[in-house]
C-alpha cells in the first residue's frame, strides 16, 4: 500500500512538472506600462476617471437618444452578424458538452440472431442481448486538455460575439449621427439659399434705382445657384446613409426616424489613465488572449501524447448460444478487457507536433501583446482626436460668431456706404457659410471620436 502511494505521489510530480494538468496563467511579461499617450500633459481638461467609467458603461448610458437606442436594440436582434455570432456560441457550447461526456464511458445495445437449417435438419435459433461498454481513462490528460480546448472555444465564440455586438451597436451610433450632421448642414445650406434669394432680391431693386450694376447682381445669382446645388447630394447623401443603416437593421430601405444634432451628448473631459485590465475588456483582445490560451492547452495535449492510453472496455447479456451449444432459457454472459497503449517509435510525428504546439503558443503570445499595443494605439488616437476636435468646435464657434457680425455689418454699409462694394458682402456671406458647415464638421468628428473612443476601449455591454 505505502509502495502505491509512493508511485501515485511520483506519478503526479511527475506529469505535473511535464505541466500535463497546469492551467493557463496570463504572461507576466506582457507591455502593461504605458499602453497609451496620456493627454492630461497636453489638455488640461482631462481627469483619470472619466476614460474608466465612460468604457464600462452600459451602451445605453453613453447613447442616451431614445430614437437612437431603438434602432441599435433593433440591430442588436435582426442583425446578421449578431445573429451568426449567437449561433457560434451554441456550436461551440455543444462541442463542450461533447468533451465533458468524454471522460464517461460509451455504451452501445446491439442484439443479434440467427436461424439456420435444412431439408433433414432440425431448425436452430440462436441470439444474443448484449451491451458493450468502453472507458478511456483520462490518466495523463488527453480528455482533459480537449476539454479545456473546448471551454476557451466557448469564450472565443462569446468573444466574437461581443465583438460583433460592439461593432454593430458603434455602425448604428456613427450612421445615426451622421444622419443628424447632414440634416443639419441641410437645413443650414436652405436657409443660406433663402437669404440670398432674398439678397437677389434686394439687389436687383438696387440695380433699378442705379445702386448697383448687372455684373454684381448676375454674380450673386451664381452664387446662389452654386448653392442650390448643394441640396441635392446632401439629400442624396442623408437617404444613402439611411438605406445603410437599414441594412444594419436587416430590413428593407426606409426612412429613419431621428432627433436634433447634439454634440455635447458625451462626457466633456476625456482621460488615458486606464490600466491594462480596461483594455482586456476588447473583444479583439479578449479573443488574442483565449488564443493564447487554446495554444497553451495545445501543447499540454501534444505532451499527453507521449503517454499511455488505458481503456476498459466490456460487454455483458444474455446469449443461448454458449461455448458452441444452444441452450433455452438463455445464459448471462459477461467479459471485460482493460488495454494499454504506449507510443514507442511514431517516425518523428510526436516530437514534431510537441514543436509546433510550442511555437503556435509562441505566435500566439507575440499576437496578444501586439493586440495590447494596437489597442493602446486605438485609444490614444480616439483620445487625441476627441481632444482636438473640441478645441477645434470652440474656436470655430467663436468664429462663426464674429463672421455673422461680419456679414451684418457689411450689409449695412453696402447700403448705405457707397465706397463698400458687393464684393465684400459676398465675402462675408461665403465665409460665414464655410465657417457654420465647417462647424457642423467638427461638431461631428467630436461624435465620431467619442464613439470610437468608446469602442476602443471595449464599450457596448448592456
Amino acid at each position: 500500500m505505502k509502495k502505491q502511494l509512493i508511485y501515485l505521489i511520483g506519478g503526479s510530480i511527475l506529469m505535473s512538472s511535464c505541466h500535463i494538468y497546469s492551467n493557463y496563467e496570463r504572461p507576466e511579461n506582457l507591455p502593461t506600462d504605458s499602453l497609451f499617450r496620456d493627454t492630461t500633459a497636453v489638455y488640461a481638461t482631462t481627469s483619470a476617471a472619466d476614460t474608466t467609467n465612460f468604457g464600462n458603461r452600459p451602451w445605453r448610458e453613453v447613447f442616451t437618444d431614445p430614437q437612437l437606442q431603438a434602432l441599435i436594440e433593433k440591430a442588436l436582434v435582426g442583425n446578421t452578424d449578431v445573429r451568426t455570432a449567437e449561433l457560434s456560441v451554441k456550436q461551440a457550447e455543444a462541442g463542450l458538452m461533447t468533451s465533458r461526456l468524454a471522460f464517461l464511458p460509451s455504451l452501445s445495445f446491439s442484439p443479434s440472431g440467427t436461424i439456420s437449417g435444412g431439408q433433414s435438419q432440425t431448425t436452430t435459433k440462436t441470439y444474443s442481448i448484449p451491451v458493450q461498454a468502453s472507458w478511456q481513462i483520462d490518466a495523463f490528460g488527453s480528455l482533459r486538455n480537449a476539454k479545456k480546448q473546448s471551454e476557451v472555444s466557448v469564450l472565443q465564440a462569446k468573444a466574437s460575439q461581443q465583438a460583433a455586438e460592439t461593432s454593430i451597436i458603434a455602425s448604428v451610433a456613427n450612421m445615426y449621427y451622421t444622419l443628424q450632421m447632414l440634416d443639419e448642414q441641410l437645413k443650414t445650406t436652405k436657409e443660406t439659399a433663402k437669404l440670398w434669394e432674398k439678397n437677389i432680391e434686394a439687389m436687383e431693386a438696387m440695380q433699378i434705382a442705379a445702386m448697383t450694376n448687372a455684373a454684381a447682381v448676375s454674380q450673386s445669382k451664381a452664387n446662389y445657384y452654386q448653392i442650390l446645388t448643394t441640396i441635392p447630394e446632401l439629400e442624396n447623401s442623408i437617404r444613402s446613409t439611411e438605406n445603410s443603416i437599414c441594412v444594419l437593421l436587416h430590413e428593407a430601405p426606409h426612412s429613419i426616424a431621428r432627433g436634433a444634432f447634439n454634440a455635447d451628448a458625451f462626457p466633456a473631459d476625456m482621460s488615458a489613465g486606464v490600466p491594462m485590465q480596461l483594455l482586456a475588456n476588447r473583444p479583439d483582445v479578449k479573443l488574442a488572449e483565449l488564443d493564447l490560451a487554446y495554444a497553451f492547452y495545445g501543447t499540454n495535449a501534444a505532451r499527453s501524447a507521449f503517454y499511455p492510453q488505458i481503456t476498459l472496455s466490456g460487454n455483458a447479456g444474455w446469449s443461448n448460444s454458449v461455448g458452441g451449444m444452444i441452450t433455452n432459457p438463455p445464459k448471462f454472459v459477461a467479459s471485460a478487457v482493460a488495454s494499454l497503449l504506449q507510443p514507442l517509435f511514431q517516425r518523428g510525428q510526436l516530437i514534431a507536433n510537441l514543436k509546433i504546439a510550442k511555437a503556435q503558443q509562441e505566435i500566439a503570445q507575440l499576437n496578444f501583446e501586439q493586440a495590447l499595443l494596437n489597442a493602446g494605439q486605438e485609444v490614444s488616437n480616439a483620445l487625441s482626436t476627441y481632444q482636438t476636435a473640441t478645441l477645434q468646435a470652440q474656436s470655430r464657434q467663436k468664429q462663426v460668431s464674429e463672421l455673422e457680425k461680419a456679414v451684418e455689418s457689411t450689409n449695412y454699409l453696402f447700403q448705405h456706404d457707397p465706397n463698400t462694394t458687393y464684393l465684400e458682402t459676398l465675402t462675408a456671406q461665403q465665409s460665414l457659410l464655410e465657417a457654420q458647415l465647417s462647424l457642423i464638421s467638427d461638431k461631428f468628428d467630436k461624435v465620431q471620436a467619442a464613439i470610437s473612443l468608446y469602442q476602443a476601449l471595449g464599450g457596448g455591454r448592456n
